[in-house]
């Protein structure tokens, strides 16, 4: 089949997985059959943030691939590897840096927030390396001269940053080698934590990709519901709680049946829970399952990540070439 173009996409290896990953995941396994892809596990990045913790970072590397795979990433389809195993990303963010302005850098969205933000957690990440995350983003998009890249709305300015980029080089250097690569919205399913936080595995309000049965049940059963609401037969505010948040999205073929009988006060937060619960077991089940048969293969799992690095290596090497050609070095 002839795929329609290729596609470079990565995560930061920073913790578990969790149900909130899975949309993005799941569009990421639907690509696999339509475009050349690249998933890079993008340990560089994590650096940018962690560089003074970095204990757990081969942890959360080999966690993430089983995460992947067991979600659905086929590595026959497309190339799964480590981002540091393919020293020509940073190879070219280094040449990209020499013609990257300064002030390019100093006004991506992100920037100022998360220093701030990070900032009043006591952390300082006023380094080079968090100034310049957007260009190493850029040249991990730009070394496989990618064309498409799935992204959420929130991400659209590293795009539009990424473009300038392959636009500068090659007005500068005349030449074509860099395609601006186009954005794919990828529909994303906002989950809350089950206290109604942004779900995070620091705060500890997460579902895992991984949990078992239990651990899905008691974490359903922790979830934030109505306030006001204190008997069973009280009528409840659906708008205002967790639960009903999840039964939006795992539940959508009944959930305005869901919603009258909650307002109705005709089923109980308990009982509510019960169902979403099963329902999420019953997503997480064949995930479980794969996992289990991944971890019981140490040998296959590095053999997954050397073969995607060979793959992705071959391209990356073909990208330098042209772009030293271009720069005449």
């Amino acid at each position: 089949m002839n795929k329609k173009g290729t596609i470079f996409s990565g995560m930061r290896p920073t913790g578990r997985l969790h149900i909130g990953h899975l949309s993005v995941l799941e569009n990421w396994v639907a690509l696999q059959e339509e475009y050349n892809c690249f998933f890079g596990i993008v340990d560089w990045h994590a650096l940018t943030t962690a560089f003074d913790n970095t204990d757990q970072i081969k942890h959360n590397i080999e966690m993430m691939l089983l995460d992947w795979l067991s979600a659905g990433l086929d590595p026959e389809k497309g190339s799964i590897f480590i981002q540091s195993d393919i020293k020509e990303h940073g190879e070219l963010e280094l040449l990209l840096s020499m013609i990257t302005p300064l002030s390019w850098l100093e006004r991506v969205p992100t920037y100022k927030d998360q220093l701030i933000q990070l900032g009043n957690q006591g952390k300082d990440i006023s380094t080079y390396g968090f100034l310049g995350y957007p260009l190493l983003m850029a040249a991990d998009i730009l070394v496989y001269r990618t064309d498409t890249v799935p992204v959420g709305e929130d991400q659209l300015p590293h795009l539009e940053f990424c473009r300038e980029i392959a636009r500068r080089f090659n007005y500068l250097y005349k030449c074509d080698v860099f395609p601006e690569p186009q954005a794919k919205l990828a529909k994303v399913s906002l989950l809350p934590g089950i206290d109604g936080r942004k779900m995070s595995k620091s705060y500890d309000n997460d579902i895992p990709l991984s949990a078992a049965t239990e651990e899905v049940k008691s974490k359903v059963q922790m979830m934030v519901t109505d306030p006001a609401r204190i008997k069973k037969t009280d009528p409840g505010h659906p708008e205002v709680c967790t639960v009903y948040k999840y039964h939006s999205i795992y539940s959508a073929d009944n959930i305005e049946e869901l919603c009258s009988d909650c307002r109705k006060g005709n089923i109980g937060c308990v009982q509510c829970k019960k169902r979403l619960a099963k329902i999420i077991d019953e997503q997480l089940s064949p995930i479980r399952e794969k996992r289990i048969y991944y971890e019981n293969k140490p040998k296959l799992l590095k053999e997954i990540l050397e073969n995607g690095a060979q793959k992705a290596r071959k391209e990356a090497q073909l990208t330098m070439a042209l772009v030293k050609s271009a720069m005449k070095i």
